[in-house]
């Protein structure tokens, strides 16, 4: 197929229709390229010859949106459409409406299926395969797929993979839901949100592809290792036109030079900031002071100061945005000054409209009444000026959060301030109330619990005509702004009323290891049941005490040899002021660590930068370290002791906390 499309030949009509059809094929051929060792196929669908489905069903044929032509007919399922040289489908795009029953069918309902089958892969080899009949074939005990188990324990390493084989029924519920739809997801460890999330772009973008390309969509990750992670995933469903980025890139508008303290990071991530900068810009207004004199020949014709007012009050009480405002006020102060002339008998039109509206009065006069404002500039004056910030704070902020935010000592322009990224968000805020932020089709965004008011409110600017997947687990709120309702989050999000989903199955991390970390829910999180887990391994869990720093060292460097014996990806996970002493030990150990993103067997990751990651096979150091090295040190230690898909050790030599469960006998 991708032979196919380099071999056609762009023939447009003119030079540019060329290379517009050139871009398109390139792109087309880059969007067909194989991945070595990943299968195009997966599963196959047998069809019964009965027909519609029976009145007892669910779901029939119609409401998964295909005929009942498809009675009697088997499809190989897989992560793309495979069609042969003379057009004959091969294999079926697994968001395509056919192949819904191979993720939702079940005993009770098997949506019209005789057999589905799996097949197993190891690399690009087919080793397995697994039949599940339905009707009166099927057996009276369902059991749980080998093939499935062995796929989702299948070892990793490098970014994280697609899950297009192993999606279940409530994923697959998320996955599917309506372009205008926005899902918000409670998702415990395990539960496989992110792939949710990036599984559902790639849905969009089949179902609804020239909607959602127009206006675009756009992933949002907490950080640039996390986004190293999942870079892969769409690009092995075939989709390459996605955004990936952070908060911060997203509204980079001055270099980030400084970090605000917590106290400071707090009051700036408050949606009451958004008062603030409201108040601040409209009070750039000034009353007017002469009325407005246009000359046309020998006349003047005037616009009193109470009509001025009048003008800026009905605009002000229409909600209109700054920028706007301010051509709009030329426009009426020139429709007054037109009313006038057609008084006088002059016949007035559109140039007369626009030549009033571009004299030298009408011009001056807006300026002087609706004076240009930049937000930089106008961030920088609150951030600067103590009266300034005390103006607009007025009734909003306490005094001591004013304070908090001040900066000291006091930059002498915007170009040579310490900006930091809660700067950035308020600066777009300012942005967005000069000039509207254009909406996009989708925003999907990972870990949102952890996102301030201000950084959800610059979200949703991005996605107030269109739709947004919301991903996140209240359980690992880290910073000190962190959400504990999404009901409030979305309020912020511009989505009131939207219904939240739960992820309660962990399909990646054993039960061993979930029920060593949910013994942390009950101090982070009492309002959240425990996740239960579709896998059970009794090796998975080691808890190893050290009798000294030097022994702890030691059995820090014998864990990783071990370890890396094993296939799949290792991690070292530790508070971040520990990280640089452990990267010198295993050093000396001989073994090689690499840094967050970084496609290497082993990974020495802060403690901080975790967050979103999986690896097989987890080493977490220290934990009582980890939650005294902040406020929210239990959650840090929940997410760190979550990371392992297959196994994890936690090496101590200091007291374990008190919170946390010992470890089974």
């Amino acid at each position: 197929m991708r032979e196919d499309v380099l071999g056609l030949r762009a023939m447009g009509g003119d030079p540019i229709s060329e290379e517009y059809l050139k871009a398109a094929l390139y792109h087309r051929a880059e969007a067909l390229k194989d991945i070595p060792d990943a299968p195009l196929f997966f599963g196959r669908l047998d069809y019964s010859t009965a027909g519609a489905a029976p009145p007892s069903s669910d779901i029939g044929y119609s409401d998964i949106g295909i005929s009942d032509e498809v009675a009697g007919h088997s499809f190989h399922i897989g992560r793309r459409h495979v069609h042969a040289p003379d057009g004959t489908a091969v294999v079926i795009d697994w968001r395509a409406p056919v192949s819904v029953p191979f993720y939702r069918a079940s005993g009770s309902d098997p949506m019209n299926l005789d057999l589905r089958r799996r097949f197993g892969f190891q690399g690009g080899e087919l080793t397995a395969y697994e039949d599940e009949r339905f009707g009166a074939a099927a057996p009276v005990a369902k059991r749980t797929s080998k093939i499935l188990i062995d796929e989702i324990e299948r070892p990793r390493s490098g970014p994280m993979r697609d899950i297009v084989a192993t999606i279940q029924p409530d994923q697959d519920d998320i996955v599917r839901a309506g372009a205008g739809e926005t899902v918000c997801v409670q998702g415990a460890p395990g539960t496989g949100k992110t792939a949710v999330g990036l599984h559902r772009v790639a849905y969009l973008l089949y179902a609804f592809r020239e909607q959602v390309l127009r206006r675009g969509v756009v992933v949002i990750g907490p950080n640039r290792a996390f986004l190293s992670y999942i870079r892969n995933v769409l690009p092995a469903l075939g989709e390459l036109d996605v955004t990936q980025t952070t908060v911060g890139e997203m509204v980079a508008a001055v270099p980030v030079r400084g970090t605000d303290t917590e106290a400071a990071a707090v009051v700036k991530g408050d949606a009451r900031m958004a008062e603030v900068l409201r108040g601040a810009l409209w009070a750039s207004l000034r009353p007017p002071a002469e009325p407005v004199v246009v000359p046309r020949g020998t006349r003047r014709f005037r616009v009193a100061r109470f009509e001025l007012d009048e003008l800026v009050m009905e605009l002000r009480a229409r909600g209109v945005r700054y920028g706007s405002g301010r051509e709009m006020l030329e426009h009426r102060i020139a429709h007054v000054v037109l009313t006038q002339l057609e008084a006088a008998g002059e016949a007035c039109d559109d140039r007369t409209h626009e030549a009033v509206r571009r004299s030298r009065p009408v011009r001056a006069a807006a300026e002087a009444i609706w004076p240009k404002v930049d937000a930089i500039k106008l961030v920088f004056s609150l951030l600067s000026d103590s009266a300034a910030l005390a103006a607009a704070a007025a009734g909003i902020l306490t005094p001591a959060e004013q304070e908090a935010i001040l900066w000291h000592p006091v930059p002498r322009s915007p170009g040579s301030a310490k900006w930091s990224t809660a700067d950035q968000v308020l600066i777009d805020e300012a942005r967005d109330l000069l000039e509207r932020t254009p909406s996009m089709a989708h925003v999907v965004v990972d870990e949102a619990q952890d996102l301030s008011p201000m950084e959800v409110r610059a979200i949703g600017r991005r996605c107030t005509t269109g739709a947004a997947t919301v991903l996140g687990d209240l359980a690992q709120g880290t910073t000190a702004w962190a959400t504990t309702s999404w009901e409030a989050l979305l309020t912020h999000l511009g989505k009131d009323g939207v219904q939240v989903r739960e992820l309660s199955v962990g399909y990646r991390v054993p039960r061993q290891i979930l029920d060593y970390a949910s013994a942390l829910l009950a101090f982070i999180a009492p309002e959240l049941s425990p996740a239960s887990s579709l896998r059970t391994d009794p090796g998975s869990l080691e808890v190893v005490r050290a009798d000294s720093a030097g022994d702890l060292d030691e059995l820090v460097t014998l864990a990783c040899s071990e370890a890396l014996t094993q296939p799949g990806s290792v991690a070292v996970v530790a508070a971040d002021p520990q990280v640089p002493a452990l990267g010198r030990t295993l050093a000396e150990a001989g073994i090689e660590a690499g840094e967050p993103g970084a496609d290497s067997r082993l990974t020495l990751i802060p403690v901080t930068l975790v967050k979103g990651l999986e690896f097989d096979h987890v080493i977490v150091i220290e934990p009582g370290r980890i939650v005294a090295a902040e406020a929210r040190g239990l959650q840090r230690l929940y997410v760190a002791l979550t990371r392992a898909v297959s196994r994890l050790t936690v090496l101590y030599a200091d007291p374990l906390p008190p919170a946390l469960a010992p470890a089974p006998a």
